[in-house]
């Protein structure tokens, strides 16, 4: 069985999600998860308990590849102190940070 992702993780919890917003019983629920994403009627209702406890969906990460970048050593120690106060990963403030600017040569390009 392949190994489950955050990103399945994430859309399961969402399906949960959308099921509790429409007030489908959990017993419906549970049987609907498990056989859109090919759970056990257990994990089903472990993502139902997890997904009454969300204010909002959980957001679906894309698919990462890893990069090797040279900064300069003051760039890395904000980006890490920053990551650390934020609780954001490296990954995602720089990943935000790019989107933030090639977004901006885009619309000015």
């Amino acid at each position: 069985m392949p190994r489950s992702t955050k990103a399945d993780k994430a859309q399961q919890l969402n399906a949960a999600h959308r099921l509790l917003q429409r007030n489908v019983a959990l017993p419906e629920a549970a049987q609907r998860l498990a056989r859109q994403f090919g759970l056990s009627l257990r994990q089903a209702y472990r993502y139902l308990e997890e997904a009454a406890q969300l204010d909002a969906p959980v957001e679906v990460a894309e698919a990462t590849v890893p990069v090797t970048l040279k900064l300069p050593p003051t760039t890395v120690r904000v980006l890490r102190a920053y990551a650390r106060s934020s609780g954001l990963t490296i990954g995602v403030i720089v990943t935000r940070a790019l989107n933030a600017f090639l977004g901006a040569l885009r619309r000015h390009g």
